[in-house]
């Protein structure tokens, strides 16, 4: 066996249809678009969200609700994650930098720190927000908090 005789499986490959090659072919005429009408002609595209005339949904239903333009989107980051990388790295200082090679956070997420778990170690850690409950917890092992 080669390259030379190599060939798909049989049955495996189907031929385009060949429309609009004359009557003969037996797909000449209309070309199987049917009688008239827009969809039978070159060029024909429907409008996004087109219901027929049918008022379409996103007319029929109201608008509501706000966006704030000013949120500031933070990554969430518990104690117990932390615990968790700093005994698996063995570390006591968790910056920015430590969490993106980690793969916690993108390089360009902004982290808050949560008081969610318990924390064994004596940390420093760099965030750029801590809740409150984070930062009791981190102080009470003598720990630092450094927002960045």
């Amino acid at each position: 066996m080669d390259l030379s005789n190599l060939k798909p499986a049989k049955g495996s490959i189907k031929r385009d249809k060949r429309l609009g090659r004359g009557q003969g072919s037996g797909r000449g005429g209309t070309s199987t678009r049917g009688h008239k009408g827009a969809k039978s002609r070159s060029g024909y595209k429907k409008k996004i969200g087109f219901e027929g005339g049918q008022m379409p949904l996103q007319r029929r239903v109201p608008k509501y609700g706000f966006k704030n333009i000013n949120r500031v989107e933070y990554k969430a980051i518990n104690i117990s994650t932390l615990q968790a990388l700093a005994d698996k790295l063995d570390i006591e200082k968790i910056d920015f930098q430590t969490l993106v090679t980690a793969g916690l956070v993108s390089k360009n997420a902004l982290v808050k720190v949560l008081g969610n778990g318990d924390l064994v170690k004596k940390l420093e850690v760099h965030a750029h927000a801590f809740s409150k409950s984070a930062v009791a917890a981190i102080e009470s092992k003598k720990g630092t908090v450094v927002i960045l």
